[in-house]
């Protein structure tokens, strides 16, 4: 408090060593300050710095009170005209507040290695156990997984009437690991505080479901949408309170693997809600941030190969705009139109840009000025093959422009692989080898919403075409005659409900005198439980007297990988 009642900075004076000093004083653990941003208060000028100090509550040394950004603005008659004025000025630089201790190199949140993984969460009890927990996956993986990197070959499971071949790599990557024992963790480590999810955890229904049941909530869901605190989504009409309106600074709101836009992260940070210490974002989600970043300030248009209503993207496309304008296109067919349009001499048909590309382009974009240099990024749950042929495509068109040697220098990037994520890709080479095996039938198992679900499942279809199944489940698999086969939204109906079809197919007939053979995988949000549930739904149509036991089948596999 200054001495008229009002609040005021801290730490302030016309001596910034002096002012060091004094933050040293009463916080002997703080990073260096950093000037950020400077302002008027009164007619005086007003350099701001910031510095990261631990966290704490009430009062603390030298009479020093955390408040939040909330708080203080709502009370603007009782702010200092000094802190007024940061306090209006301060907007743009809230998204760095939360990671001021990290370098330039640094990740927010590594991969854990194996030993540090959190093992105990997916035994907490027999529902834990059930979703996450299988003896057939876990020996396949410690037979052909030799390599968290490279693809090896696919593994056998011979049941006798029927036989399943699954990759070398498929189900939970690295990332969802991070974020599912982050979210586990918090939980138990905080019984008495509310534990929000900033949305959906992962593109699975069984694990947010036990979650939930075990006391987290979502803020809002996967498309942005607020949950009201009454329960239900909020729909924009008066007098609606959604969770976010009752978030304080003793809440806690876990960021999820997909990461989240500067907007979100703003709300946050107003709210004194801690961040840095909550955000699961996969580090190689923040890989491709720091790849835009780079490009951008490099001076070039940042182009994301993505969904621009998927999380991931609009959460890249967040971090882009800071650094650059941006553009996202969703595949190749938008790319060529993208092509035409920075082809074209009519400055009318350029123009078409803004209207066809309406919410998928930075705020000031310019057609004239801003596709002279860019260079490409991508969502990480898309197949790296659509990805190549969009980088190859605008280096045509830069070419046809240009030539080839200033398209070299105008098409930036320092190689085709930069952002493309190895687990995505890792799953996709396993998934493509196991398709050169005969099959009659493939079942891509994962969230109904998943994406890089669905880009596994679009390899299956390319080879198998009606024989290939998207399922969540092994609920899916209501008979012989009839299997809920999930249409996602990009092959769904203009308005983007594709979410909710389902289209029923018979199971295929393999040929007599011979196993049926299935393949089977799960995206990078599938828990090894349901895989090993949609097995035994799938023996289940065959005759008992026909199968071979699972333990026979484990003793198999775990056989093979001793004599490895």
């Amino acid at each position: 408090m200054s001495r008229d009642g009002r609040y005021e900075s801290a730490f302030q004076g016309e001596d910034l060593d002096a002012v060091n000093a004094e933050l040293h004083r009463s916080f002997p653990e703080h990073t260096p300050s950093a000037e950020y941003f400077c302002t008027t208060a009164e007619g005086t000028p007003v350099r701001v710095f910031f510095s990261q100090v631990p966290a704490s509550s009430g009062v603390i040394a030298g009479g020093c009170e955390f408040r939040s950004l909330a708080e203080l603005e709502a009370s603007p008659e009782s702010l200092s005209p000094t802190l007024a004025a940061i306090l209006a000025g301060i907007d743009p630089y809230l998204i760095e507040i939360p990671y001021l201790h990290l370098g330039e190199n640094d990740f927010i949140y590594k991969f854990r290695t194996e030993k540090s993984r959190n093992r105990g969460i997916y035994q907490l009890d027999d529902a834990a156990r059930t979703l996450y927990q299988s003896k057939l996956c876990a020996a396949i993986k410690a037979l052909a997984r030799t390599h968290e990197r490279t693809a090896a070959a696919p593994v056998a499971l011979d049941f006798g009437a029927v036989q399943y071949l699954l990759p070398s790599h498929f189900g939970f990557c690295l990332g969802v690991k991070n974020a599912i024992e982050r979210a586990y963790e918090t939980l138990a480590e905080n019984p008495t505080r509310r534990v929000f999810m900033l949305s959906e955890l992962i593109h699975n229904p069984f694990v947010n479901e036990d979650l939930l049941r075990r006391g987290l909530r979502y803020l809002q869901t996967d498309k942005g949408k607020p949950h009201l605190a009454s329960g239900g989504v909020a729909r924009g009409e008066p007098g609606e309170v959604t969770l976010w309106d009752t978030l304080t600074s003793e809440d806690i709101v876990i960021i999820p693997a997909f990461g989240a836009t500067d907007d979100d992260k703003r709300r946050l940070v107003r709210k004194g809600v801690p961040v840095y210490q909550y955000d699961a974002t996969c580090m190689l989600v923040e890989k491709v941030w720091k790849a835009a970043r780079a490009l951008g300030q490099e001076g070039y248009t940042v182009v994301i190969h993505g969904k621009h209503e998927h999380e991931e993207t609009k959460a890249t496309f967040s971090n882009a705009r800071r650094h650059a304008h941006a553009v996202i296109v969703r595949n190749l067919e938008e790319t060529r139109r993208l092509g035409e349009l920075i082809t074209s001499r009519d400055p009318a048909e350029r123009a078409k840009f803004y209207s066809e590309f309406a919410g998928k382009h930075t705020p000031g974009f310019d057609v004239d000025r801003d596709f002279a240099r860019i260079a490409i990024v991508n969502q990480t749950t898309l197949l790296m093959n659509e990805t190549l042929e969009i980088i190859d495509h605008l280096r045509e068109v830069f070419s046809a422009l240009y030539g080839d040697t200033e398209a070299t220098a105008r098409v930036g990037g320092g190689g085709k692989r930069d952002t493309l994520c190895y687990a995505t890709q890792v799953n996709q080479d396993a998934l493509s080898r196991a398709l050169a095996e005969p099959l009659d039938a493939a079942f891509v198992i994962g969230g109904k919403n998943s994406s890089n679900t669905y880009q596994l499942y679009r390899l299956c279809e390319q080879r198998l075409g009606k024989r290939a199944f998207f399922i969540q489940s092994e609920a899916n698999i209501q008979s012989r005659d009839a299997v809920e086969h999930y249409v996602f939204p990009a092959k769904g109906p203009v308005g983007g409900h594709g979410h909710d079809m389902v289209e029923i197919h018979p199971l295929p007939v393999g040929e007599s005198g011979r196993p049926f053979r299935v393949l089977l995988t799960g995206g990078a949000s599938c828990p090894d439980g349901i895989i090993q549930q949609v097995i035994t739904r799938i023996n289940s149509l065959f005759p008992a007297t026909s199968l071979r036991s699972v333990d026979a089948v484990l003793a198999d596999v775990e056989s093979a990988a001793a004599s490895r």
